[in-house]
């Protein structure tokens, strides 16, 4: 294997035509760039220099060792760079799987401000309902996932992860803006028994939440449409086809009455999980991100015994 610091000195050699001006330009003692020498042609098995008195001219061998050897440095040394470059972030990759609503809220900013840190990362988000990102994060093909979880449906997360919990979010009753509840701020579940409702797939911890908020005040919400797509569920309710329960990230200003249930506040939380032994130093950043902007979001979508993180 040939030593990469006796390849630079070989190269200061040549271009002096003395050990002791290559010496002299490199902070070495002559004694040292000759004895390097020596090891390099031991390398090679072929000397690389015809010395006299006074001064060293490369051999053929020696030309086209410092001459090709050019190149190979000038790569190792820019591989040197970009593994210091990504050793502190400045350089990388960073792979992040969150759920739509916290696509539309919270991530675009939050990545945002990583790119605007590290000019020279690479960021990557992939969507998915939480147990499809949080397969990522177990297979590290993924840093990292923003998922959810409602008080109404609990979950536990693997316990080989970390998390951090970004922010907790009031559920809210969504109406129609002529509906005839529309002027009240707060409503009890039951007032609403009788109401068309829409909600998300029958398989999802929202539209379970749905039936076990009703199944407290003794009836079954009779569902009219469902969507995975709250954009949809929006535009269904502000046209009065019907009701809705709605997280904090999905409501947004519009046509649109958002209630709050009296007594008891169910709620939502959003989180991220990693896992703990990933070096990637873009991670605690990203993290820092999703908390500020998390905590910044309005307190229409924040719970009101949600801690500022």
């Amino acid at each position: 294997m040939l030593n990469p610091i006796h390849l630079r000195t070989l190269q200061e050699c040549v271009r002096t035509g003395s050990f002791a001006e290559a010496a002299r330009a490199l902070g070495y003692t002559a004694s040292a760039v000759s004895q390097q020498m020596m090891l390099l042609e031991r390398s090679v098995g072929a000397p690389l220099f015809e010395r006299s008195a006074r001064s060293v001219r490369s051999t053929a061998v020696g030309e086209l060792l410092a001459v090709r050897s050019r190149d190979a440095l000038g790569a190792l040394h820019q591989l040197e760079r970009e593994v210091r470059a990504m050793v502190v972030g400045d350089q990388g990759r960073l792979r992040i799987g969150s759920f739509a609503t916290a696509n539309a809220r919270v991530l675009p900013a939050a990545l945002a401000a990583v790119v605007a840190d590290r000019p020279g990362a690479e960021v990557h988000l992939d969507e998915g309902e939480p147990d499809e990102v949080l397969a990522g994060v177990l297979d590290a093909t993924l840093d990292a996932a923003v998922v959810f979880e409602y008080d109404l449906d609990p979950r536990s997360w693997p316990a080989e992860l970390s998390r951090v919990e970004l922010l907790t979010e009031v559920l809210g009753l969504a109406v129609s803006a002529d509906h005839r509840l529309g002027d009240r701020g707060e409503v009890g579940i039951g007032e609403l028994a009788d109401d068309p409702w829409i909600c998300t797939r029958e398989d999802t911890a929202g539209a379970r939440s749905l039936t076990r908020l009703a199944a407290s005040a003794n009836f079954a919400p009779r569902i009219v449409c469902r969507s995975n797509d709250y954009g949809v569920i929006r535009d269904l309710v502000s046209r009065g086809l019907g009701v809705a329960l709605l997280p904090g990230l999905a409501i947004e200003d519009g046509s649109l009455r958002v209630l709050r249930l009296i007594g008891w506040q169910p709620c939502r939380r959003v989180l991220a999980l990693f896992r703990p032994g990933n070096t990637n130093p873009l991670l605690p950043l990203v993290l820092e991100h999703l908390t500020r902007v998390s905590s910044a979001l309005p307190s229409t979508v924040l719970h009101e015994t949600n801690p500022r993180l």
